[in-house]
């Protein structure tokens, strides 16, 4: 898009875009190794070092009172969010304590009915018959008696008063 003084120029000099053209390409034609000139060719831009190092920051009051009104909207922001978090994240733990909780009462009634079956059959009749056989142990005959003599001091047995 062109600027205006260029548009502006280029339609005052319509009728006479013949000879100009006859003119450009005789310039051309003799500067044809040299380049046109780039826009902004003539600008020249200058650094100018400056040293701040001697300055000092006022203070500024009402930037101080913005900075803990931020403070204490994050702050209470902070609070908020912690409080709706909170519950969430201990009701989500104690479910896994929960689940925790519940695999080990598994384990241990499974631990509890083999605990039982052991019992029972370690008390089991045929067994109880089967050691008694081993450590010779019989059934007492009818009308045998075994006297006990308890006036020993040395005696293993209790007395009864």
């Amino acid at each position: 898009m062109a600027t205006m003084p260029a548009f502006l120029g280029k339609t005052a000099t319509a009728g006479a875009s013949a000879s100009s053209a006859a003119s450009s390409a005789a310039r051309l034609g003799k500067n044809s190794d040299r380049l046109r000139a780039l826009p902004l060719d003539d600008v020249l831009f200058f650094s100018k070092k400056i040293d701040n190092s001697r300055l000092v920051r006022a203070a500024d009051p009402r930037g101080r009172g913005a900075c803990w009104s931020a403070v204490g909207a994050a702050s209470v922001l902070l609070v908020l969010l912690t409080g709706t978090l909170v519950p969430t994240l201990a009701g989500r733990l104690e479910g896994y304590k929960l689940e925790a909780l519940k695999g080990e009462e598994r384990r241990l009634l499974d631990e509890r009915r083999t605990l039982e079956l052991q019992e029972a059959e370690l008390l089991s009749p045929d067994r109880l018959q089967q050691v008694a056989e081993k450590q010779n142990l019989v059934a007492p005959q009818a009308g045998q008696v075994v006297h006990l003599d308890g006036n020993k001091p040395d005696s293993a047995f209790a007395l009864v008063k």
